[in-house]
């Protein structure tokens, strides 16, 4: 089935989102480790390291605030298949501590919630 116009237009802005993000949280010293990392439970959007700590990111990116806040789309079920993600990663890449965040990406520009969950 081809992608329908808005179904393309979602997959820029999530992309454009993606983008400034992640410039916005090297720019706050953190390293960019990987993006869209993928597993068998699912894509983390971004991962970064910092003073030690493996931070995974879910990216949020919203035109409008019609279907509330980005971050409010990251319920439970995404925490939990985040969580699956990090251990998955940590199998591969060991132990360590890990953070979850979220960013958030909207016309006034990105916020990220560390520690999000």
């Amino acid at each position: 089935m081809p992608n329908t116009q808005r179904d393309l237009h979602k997959k820029l802005l999530g992309k454009k989102g993606e983008d400034l993000a992640v410039k916005f949280i090297k720019k706050s010293g953190y390293k960019l480790v990987k993006r869209n990392f993928s597993t068998p439970f699912g894509e983390a959007d971004a991962i970064f390291e910092k003073d030690g700590v493996t931070v995974f990111v879910e990216v949020k990116t919203r035109s409008n605030d019609l279907f509330g806040e980005p971050k409010d789309s990251v319920g439970y079920k995404k925490q939990e298949k985040y969580k699956k993600i990090a251990e998955y990663y940590q199998l591969k890449h060991g132990e360590g501590e890990v953070s979850f965040a979220v960013a958030e990406v909207t016309e006034e520009g990105v916020n990220v919630i560390t520690d999000a969950f």
